[in-house]
């Protein structure tokens, strides 16, 4: 069973990111606040939860939590500053929107820009062992599916309504036979499943 909180003095808020791994779209991050004696059954990493199970969780995570927010940073900025760096970005813009402002900071992972004066301390599989991270793991992961689903209406060729930007070989031999969409990131290189070889992402964009 995930315990509550990393510490129980102070405010804390726990962050999460979904979608750096993937070729197009943005990073989205989420921050969580919930109450020291919060639980809900089945709350978990959210990447051991179904789209259902998720979809489920997240209005009851947005009712009962104390402060909560989601950030994003898009894909043209992911170029320009690494996506390491857009992670730690999202995360912060995140952090600024919360209503109540947190004292402590736990964050999903093992690296981390200090957030103003805030303490933070960095958990690997954080998502699999805290509340308030697992709460933040589905807001993200949630609210970036929406987005990417949003997308596909107009880059159906990509279906990333089903795969949200990630690279499976559908996704991978899309971008090979078709050409980038302008939401694709330019700096993340597409091997096609069968050879190895990297797609040019200068080229003109495919038409949606």
């Amino acid at each position: 069973m995930l315990l509550n909180c990393y510490q129980v003095e102070l405010i804390e808020a726990g962050c999460d990111e979904a979608g750096r791994g993937c070729l197009a779209g943005p990073v989205v991050a989420a921050a969580v606040i919930l109450p020291k004696d919060f639980y809900l059954e089945g709350l978990t990493d959210s990447k051991q939860l179904s789209h259902k199970q998720r979809d489920e969780l997240r209005p009851i995570i947005e009712e009962k939590a104390l402060a909560w927010a989601v950030a994003m940073v898009d894909h043209e900025e992911i170029d320009r500053i690494n996506i390491l760096n857009a992670s730690f970005l999202a995360m912060h813009r995140a952090l600024d929107q919360l209503l109540l402002r947190p004292e402590y900071l736990v964050i999903d992972g093992n690296r981390f820009k200090a957030y103003q004066n805030v303490k933070h301390s960095c958990i690997v599989k954080g998502d699999g062992k805290y509340l308030n991270i697992a709460a933040a793991s589905i807001l993200a992961k949630t609210h970036r599916d929406e987005y990417m689903s949003s997308l596909d209406l107009d880059f159906p060729q990509y279906e990333w309504k089903k795969n949200k930007g990630y690279p499976t070989i559908a996704h991978r031999n899309a971008v090979i036979n078709l050409g980038p969409s302008p939401f694709h990131r330019k700096t993340f290189n597409v091997s096609s499943p069968q050879l190895t070889l990297t797609f040019d992402f200068e080229s003109t964009p495919a038409k949606p």
